[in-house]
């Protein structure tokens, strides 16, 4: 995986299936994010079938035959919904849109796999919600920055076995690339729904996760925009704490000032602190070294250790959901999770105070 930009990251595929060839056929629809190929990928290489593709724009349904040849184009969503063979809807839809895509599907008695953000506003949140209640389809979300990270793979492993204790404090730093080329819905913020609640989503999930929390409080938010005046609708700094229900303490910082000397498209470091250690995740790169992703830095009572998680540890989310899909079970991330994150994020971006250059700063 070497993406200069965010929206392409796809790491590659480590195969893992967990059923036959046409056990679970699965369909892409509305490909307005590059995350759709991350999260179609890890679906195969767990033996799930991508049976269909759909978008209304046939340029980006041909960019994605490219990388899946054996995909059927739909004519309409009609078409994919209205098969019964289709297990799950993937999409990656315009954020704001990623909710009523969801509906739709559940009420065609499909699950659902979205990206990130799964939603834009408490609304949406509390119509999923409903939905998943009523149905017992699920709502799934590609938080990918750690299901399909190896390095948070791995330090996953470490806390369950107790490595650093229990966990007081998760912090995690989102730096990513605006690069070029975005399209103008990422500039718009009732469509893309601000920085906290967009790249924050991944942040709030890994500090419920890694804590082991069911809910937690927005403590303190801030967006702004520092540096992007030709985009007044564009966050490019956010930060945020939380106070988790167990104790637990949470912090993260994401933006848009990943520098352009840097290989990838973000330096993303998670810091897991414990009672008898700690673990530092340098996800993507390790500074200035050739040693390439998926570095996980652990350091407890036993000593100082190195782990390198690349091509070692795999990404087990992806057959979990598919098994839990068919099994109707909840292994690989439960519902109430995957929305509680998803609620912080819009909490945190509607309580964030407006920071500016120049010192003023008003509440969002």
């Amino acid at each position: 995986m070497n993406a200069t930009s965010g929206a392409d990251y796809a790491p590659e595929p480590v195969p893992d299936p967990v059923v036959s060839a046409g056990d679970f056929p699965f369909a892409a629809v509305r490909l307005d994010h590059g995350h759709i190929y991350g999260m179609a990928e890890g679906l195969q290489a767990a033996g799930g079938t991508v049976k269909w593709v759909y978008d209304p724009d046939p340029a980006k349904v041909e960019a994605f035959r490219a990388k899946f040849p054996d995909v059927r184009v739909a004519r309409s969503e009609d078409e994919v919904f209205d098969d019964d063979e289709v297990r799950l809807v993937a999409g990656a839809a315009v954020t704001s849109e990623r909710a009523a895509l969801g509906l739709r599907a559940i009420e065609a008695g499909k699950d659902y796999f979205t990206d990130k953000a799964p939603l834009t506003t408490l609304d949406q949140l509390a119509a999923a919600r409903e939905a998943t209640a009523r149905t017992g389809r699920k709502y799934a979300v590609y938080y990918s920055e750690r299901i399909h990270v190896e390095a948070a793979v791995l330090a996953d492993q470490l806390v369950e076995r107790g490595s650093i204790g229990r966990v007081l404090q998760v912090m995690g730093l989102g730096p990513h690339r605006l690069g070029t080329g975005r399209p103008d819905w990422f500039f718009e913020k009732d469509r893309y729904g601000g920085i906290l609640c967009d790249i924050g989503s991944h942040n709030f999930e890994q500090m419920l996760h890694y804590a082991d929390a069911k809910d937690a409080t927005v403590t303190h938010a801030a967006i702004a925009n520092y540096n992007h005046p030709e985009h007044p609708e564009l966050d490019d700094f956010g930060e945020a704490n939380i106070a988790m229900d167990n104790g637990a303490a949470g912090y993260c910082r994401v933006d848009w000032f990943t520098p352009d000397g840097l290989r990838t498209w973000g330096d993303g470091r998670t810091f897991i602190l414990g009672t008898e250690g700690y673990i530092e995740l340098r996800k993507y790169t390790n500074v200035a070294t050739d040693e390439g992703p998926g570095h996980v830095f652990l350091v407890n009572g036993e000593g100082e250790h190195h782990l390198v998680a690349k091509g070692n540890v795999g990404y087990p989310y992806f057959g979990r959901l598919i098994l839990d899909c068919l099994e109707r079970t909840e292994t690989a991330m439960t519902q109430e999770h995957a929305f509680k994150a998803a609620e912080l994020s819009v909490q945190a971006q509607l309580a964030a105070r407006v920071l500016t250059p120049s010192g003023e700063g008003a509440s969002a």
